[in-house]
């Protein structure tokens, strides 16, 4: 098996030839409606150029396979209610702190899986990427994950099909939206695991894997880089403790979902979940940036993740 590789004649092009290749790729896509008009951002174009070396026809057919996947999966119309039940231990969710450079932070703990359902778990994981977007700071393109390793094993792991999948969705259907992915103190048992996977990731995602390891200074040091040891919980090297409190997470999902159903445009109701059930409740107005992002004016942020430990 080998990694999977993309043309290496990507030499950075300077800002007006990217603007030029944008508006190429926008005269090339032709005229688009729907979801498709409001998902094809600049922004947007961007990354998919980026993720094939500004290569105009390589950039279209990689997005034009996008919008199909999208017609079909439909991934902005996920709804919490529908994956909350993959949610209950914690295995995956957004944190309530961000990197130095204010990005959106997944933290991952598949040592709390809690499905078989590969179905599931990747609905599950769909809509927690597509809520980190939503959650992106203003002029943000991209996310971090935090991956604890913590009571992983074997027999708890995805399975390599699931794996390639997910990697597939990443790399195809979200590129360069992840900044790196931090996979803290893995067991010396994951390097098979990691032996049969790592050749799905094309190489600009292999480079974006980092192992890192409590007893390693270059490992505390990197963290370090990205991160404020305050908010940091100690899972990951910091002074914070992680706490997740699954009906409290299920209120604040419920709440990005009508700014979500707002963004693209259906007509939810509000609602508020109780240990992941839902019901009706009302929420902030919401507020779209320009990049096409958008966040509440006021959403309350509940005491569910990290808190800075006592001194």
């Amino acid at each position: 098996m080998f990694r999977k590789k993309h043309s290496q004649n990507h030499d950075k092009i300077d800002p007006v030839q990217q603007d030029a290749k944008v508006k190429e790729l926008k005269v090339a896509l032709g005229p688009l409606t729907g979801h498709g008009s409001k998902y094809c951002t600049d922004a947007c174009l961007r990354r998919y150029l980026e993720a094939r070396n500004w290569n105009l026809n390589n950039t279209k057919k990689m997005l034009e396979e996008t919008l199909k996947w999208r017609s079909t999966y439909k991934p902005e119309e996920i709804r919490w209610h529908e994956v909350a039940y993959e949610g209950e231990t914690g295995k995956l969710f957004r944190a309530n702190f961000h990197d130095r450079s204010e990005r959106t932070v997944l933290i991952m703990r598949p040592g709390k899986q809690n499905s078989k359902s590969a179905e599931g778990n990747i609905r599950h994981l769909v809509y927690m990427l597509e809520n980190a977007i939503l959650n992106l700071s203003e002029g943000q393109e991209q996310m971090l994950w935090l991956i604890d390793f913590t009571g992983w094993s074997l027999s708890t792991s995805a399975s390599v099909k699931t794996t390639r999948e997910v990697i597939n969705i990443l790399q195809n259907h979200y590129p360069e939206r992840l900044a790196i992915a931090f996979l803290y103190n893995p067991p010396r048992i994951f390097e098979t695991f990691w032996k049969a996977v790592k050749y799905f990731l094309d190489p600009k995602t292999f480079q974006k894997v980092k192992f890192v390891y409590p007893n390693d200074e270059d490992s505390v040091e990197l963290m370090r880089s990205y991160f404020d040891v305050e908010n940091l919980p100690s899972e990951f090297g910091g002074n914070a403790t992680l706490e997740y409190d699954h009906e409290e997470f299920s209120r604040l999902m419920a709440q990005d979902d009508v700014i979500a159903a707002k963004f693209w445009g259906f007509d939810d109701k509000p609602f508020h979940a109780s240990n992941g059930h839902l019901g009706t409740e009302v929420v902030p107005e919401p507020v779209f940036h320009a990049n096409g992002q958008s966040r509440a004016e006021v959403v309350p942020e509940p005491v569910l993740f990290p808190q800075p430990a006592a001194q």
